[in-house]
């Protein structure tokens, strides 16, 4: 019997934040979760060995969720079984001084997959959509035309931002890049009770930093914008998915899982059959090789 069904977990219709589980409370053990995704780690590091000399398609897995959220620790524990040269982990962070010289998804082309691998996004192209929402003094620093101080931003300033990245995913996805989205969906509570483990224990002391108490403060905001960009930019050829995230252990079996079942859509990806005339000659090959 199946765990859940990861089409419950698609945004196909608006949503409404509020109303979505952040805890499934689902009758399992963490030893279950644990056995349940070590297979998922090695079908998807098999399907990715596959997809590498099919040689036809990339991956690019997107993450997006507020401070504590998991996405760190999802990233090791989902992907650790691929081939280093599988897959590629991208953080963005402010961008540089470089990357403002050029328009707000630049870097995120430079970033995406090769054929045959797969990119995670720790934090995405949707920064635009909402941290600069929350902070819009930001996009000044875009030096953008026309627009001098935060008045000056235009109404319609978000919207156009909502088009642009539909057609972003839309020209990488006609070209060969299969896009998955993840929301991590995380009561305030959970994060409350993750901030003060980050200082209560030593070894993770390194993670706090006050702006995640700023942050914090602007939750409501946060929702609002994560909302409207994930009902704005949830297509078919690159859905959100929105992850109860405060049993983290099951958040990262879901994902895996979710992935799997995607890849499996792709029924074109298998590895290349050998030339017939070398196959014929393979007798003298091993020949040669045992000389």
């Amino acid at each position: 019997m199946a765990l859940f069904n990861p089409d419950d977990f698609k945004v196909t219709s608006p949503l409404k934040l509020i109303d979505f589980p952040t805890d499934l409370n689902l009758p399992i053990s963490d030893k279950e979760k644990e056995t349940k995704l070590d297979k998922v780690q090695k079908d998807l590091s098999q399907w990715q060995d596959v997809m590498y000399a099919h040689n036809r398609y990339g991956v690019l897995i997107c993450l997006q969720g507020m401070d504590t959220s998991g996405k760190d620790s999802l990233i090791r524990e989902v992907f650790k079984e691929f081939n280093p040269r599988g897959v590629v982990v991208h953080s963005f962070k402010t961008p540089n001084s470089t990357e403002l010289e050029h328009d707000y998804l630049w870097r995120h082309y430079l970033a995406l997959p090769e054929k045959g691998k797969f990119a995670v996004f720790n934090r995405t192209h949707y920064e635009n959509v909402l941290v600069t929402r929350v902070h819009p003094e930001y996009i000044l620093n875009e030096n953008l035309p026309g627009i001098e101080k935060v008045e000056d931003i235009p109404v319609d300033f978000w919207e156009k931002r909502f088009e642009q990245i539909n057609h972003f995913e839309r020209h990488i996805t006609e070209n060969g890049i299969i896009v998955l989205k993840f929301y991590f969906h995380m009561s305030k509570e959970e994060q409350r009770k993750r901030l003060l483990r980050r200082l209560e224990e030593e070894e993770h002391h390194w993670k706090f930093s006050p702006g995640d108490l700023k942050e914090r403060e602007r939750w409501d905001d946060y929702m609002r914008y994560y909302e409207e960009a994930i009902n704005t930019t949830s297509k078919p050829h690159a859905p959100w998915y929105v992850i109860p995230s405060d049993d983290k252990e099951l958040a990262r079996y879901m994902v895996g899982k979710i992935i799997w079942e995607e890849m499996q859509k792709i029924t074109d990806v298998k590895e290349p059959a050998l030339d017939e005339k070398v196959k014929a000659n393979f007798a003298e090959y091993k020949r040669q090789l045992e000389q």
